[in-house]
């Protein structure tokens, strides 16, 4: 039996649901639709109250191989809808079974990872999986009907599997619809709006999905290891009134334009809109707040210990041992890397000494320091004492500096400065977006994580405002080419590191002359 999507293209318009799928009660979900000549603006239809709530794939029940079809395939399987946001509840009907027998009911999808292991970005892989969403038997005419919850899962595409044990008997389609919500809906400059998208696919051509807000690129939404979902927050920014967001996809690092001219024209687009209301703007925390609070570390090893084992440039730090000869003073080193990634001239680990500690009576070693300027990461420490060499490790995470000039005439040359830039593929960059418009990067790696960025103010009298997100420097990807671009989902998805954003806000004023 071969497989046909029952993705179809939708009439013209847009299929508004309400938020009662977990998120605040003013949050619209909408359902996008591809449109012969544009795309319409959507009307919100409430969902009914009993909408069942989300729940991830892995949830629907335990993980099952899927079956194989043994001398070809058994039944018939009607699904009512054939495509649905999550959520939904969808009934399924089979017939054509042998009578009075037991099977299992089946959710085909994939789990992702980031493949980017010793500093290297190698792209995103998926390894096919199933989940059992239930057990039923048929009845003495060969039939069943069951039903199960669409669940939160990656967009488009998916087997339901009718099967016992290894053998498949039949299966049909069903498209997981994508839906993008934004909350809220109005606020004054700076307001926080939360972009919620669901659905988005794992294949190429529904994989990479990007946000444009009045017309302008900000960045893309990843959705690898966190089952189609994304979720990240933009300032509203502009003058008072309407400004419209846009999701699009792109394989090849940009927003594709005609898709209903495509090769696969059913992909949706989405359209929303926020106003920007009068009023006390709502600006960043100070830049000391925006450092990462508990970041996700591997386990280190080794018979020294920092105290914090996380810290930015300039912070106090202290390493401790135990072990050592009483009354010895011992030599604590500092390994980093430099080099230059351009021209082919690589980069080499080399090690430096952070001072000299004496043991105490019972052998053990502190010594208190500042926070290395140097390169953001894990940096390896080690005590020699001739027998053995004592070894940890400290991470040093990025942090921001405040702008030097945060108000002025349009036209003003201020600077952001940056401390404890990665050295990785993954932690190397950072983007820069001003009023959600993506303007450029930099990278820290030749410097040992110093990063200044010099920009200049632009716009009407009032609040601006700039976000750096991470981004990818290089890898071995080239399809979707989307990976050097700001990564909105820098905080639920990104590869390797865990990385801050940072945001800041500049006022321009009117010039005195």
């Amino acid at each position: 039996m071969k497989r046909t999507s029952p993705r179809r293209l939708r009439a013209l318009g847009l299929v508004a649901r309400a938020a009662k799928l977990g998120l605040a009660a003013a949050l619209v979900t909408l359902t996008g639709a591809t449109l012969a000549a544009g795309v319409e603006r959507a009307h919100a239809t409430p969902v009914a109250a009993t909408s069942p709530a989300l729940r991830p794939a892995h949830a629907l029940g335990p993980e099952i191989t899927p079956g194989t079809p043994q001398g070809g395939y058994v039944g018939r399987m009607t699904l009512a809808p054939t495509h649905a946001p999550a959520g939904t509840s969808v009934v399924v009907r089979v017939a054509g079974l042998p009578p009075r027998q037991a099977f299992d009911l089946a959710w085909t999808t994939v789990t992702g990872r980031w493949r980017a292991d010793n500093g290297e970005y190698k792209g995103r892989e998926y390894r096919p999986v199933a989940y059992r969403i239930a057990t039923a038997t048929s009845d003495d005419r060969g039939e069943i009907e069951a039903s199960f919850v669409v669940p939160e899962d990656f967009g488009f595409g998916h087997d339901i599997l009718i099967q016992q044990g290894p053998r498949l008997f039949t299966k049909a389609g069903f498209d997981v619809d994508m839906t993008v919500a934004i909350s809220p809906r109005h606020g004054p400059p700076g307001t926080p709006i939360t972009v919620d998208v669901k659905g988005i696919g794992w294949r190429h051509m529904e994989n990479s999905w990007l946000l444009l807000y009045d017309n302008r690129f900000t960045g893309w939404m990843s959705a690898v290891t966190t089952e189609g979902s994304a979720r990240f927050t933009i300032p509203a920014a502009g003058t008072p009134g309407v400004h419209v967001l846009e999701v699009l996809h792109g394989d090849f690092t940009f927003p594709y334009r005609n898709m209903q001219q495509s090769p696969v024209p059913d992909r949706p687009q989405f359209v929303r809109e926020f106003t920007v209301t009068a009023g006390a703007p709502v600006l960043p925390p100070p830049v000391a707040q925006q450092v990462l609070a508990a970041p996700r570390l591997p386990t280190a090893d080794g018979t020294l210990v920092t105290t914090p084992p996380f810290s930015v440039v300039g912070a106090p730090l202290r390493i401790e041992g135990r072990g050592f000869s009483p009354g010895k003073t011992y030599d604590v080193t500092w390994q980093t890397v430099s080099g230059n990634r351009v021209g082919g001239g690589g980069w080499e680990e080399r090690t430096r000494s952070l001072g000299a500690a004496r043991a105490d009576a019972t052998g053990a070693l502190a010594l208190a320091l500042a926070t290395p300027d140097d390169l953001g990461g894990a940096h390896a420490i080690a005590v020699s004492d001739g027998a053995a060499t004592h070894r940890g490790v400290h991470w040093i995470l990025p942090s921001a500096k405040p702008l030097d000039v945060a108000r002025g005439p349009a036209g003003t040359r201020f600077r952001i400065h940056l401390k404890g830039v990665g050295w990785t593929e993954t932690a190397n960059i950072y983007t820069v977006v001003y009023d959600n418009a993506y303007i450029g990067y930099g990278c820290g790696f030749n410097s040992q994580g110093d990063a200044e960025f010099t920009l200049y103010a632009s716009g009407p009298p009032g609040w601006h405002f700039i976000d750096l997100y991470p981004a990818i420097y290089k890898g071995q990807e080239t399809r979707p080419l989307n990976f050097r671009l700001p990564q909105l989902t820098y905080a639920r998805d990104h590869p390797g590191e865990d990385l801050p954003a940072f945001r800041f806000a500049f006022e321009v004023v009117e010039d005195a002359q």
